[in-house]
């Protein structure tokens, strides 16, 4: 987000007595920086709503989202406009209240590891065994965080499974709305 449109961002924010507004667009790694600095923006305990629509990302940065909402008491909402994905799972799931649509798109997948740089085969191994332990971690972490049981969660996974608005709201993980305004 540039400068200026942080700045008028920030008036709207003390203006109002809303909950203070966050977009979580794209790429979570490209705008991680930018992410934590809004997160950290919220007051502790305060709420805020955060807007979804990215494809994922890093599931480190997923993660951080997760580890600041929690820790920091902040009673977001999460609404997922179009799509949320892969590591952005984490933080929508660690919202209190999240909502949907019936046009949003969810993708469960087991997590991806690539290097980009030329490593050895002893390295290559460790990454492996790492990622192995953190994908089973992690699964059971947004088993905890969306409040049902792993098998739920795992079987998205293991499928690679795009969830519908309408399915996620059908399991009792999110809150099903339609395109009118929201009652605040």
């Amino acid at each position: 987000m540039k400068r200026q449109d942080r700045d008028r961002q920030d008036r709207r924010d003390d203006d109002h007595e809303s909950p203070i507004e966050i977009a979580l667009v794209g790429d979570l790694t490209e705008a991680e920086a930018d992410l934590t600095d809004r997160i950290l923006g919220v007051e502790p305990g305060a709420e805020c709503t955060i807007y979804f629509d990215s494809p994922g990302g890093s599931p480190y940065c997923g993660m951080s989202l997760v580890t600041l909402l929690k820790l920091r008491g902040i009673r977001a909402t999460g609404i997922v406009t179009g799509e949320c994905s892969s590591a952005a799972l984490w933080p929508f799931a660690a919202c209190v209240r999240r909502l949907v649509t019936p046009y949003s798109v969810l993708l469960f997948h087991p997590m991806k590891w690539q290097s980009e740089e030329h490593i050895g085969i002893t390295e290559a191994a460790e990454w492996s065994r790492h990622f192995g332990a953190l994908e089973k971690e992690m699964d059971v972490l947004l088993a905890d965080l969306f409040g049902v049981q792993p098998a739920t969660i795992d079987a998205w996974v293991k499928t690679h499974r795009y969830v519908t608005g309408h399915e996620l709201a059908a399991a009792g993980l999110a809150e099903m709305i339609s395109l009118q305004p929201l009652q605040r």
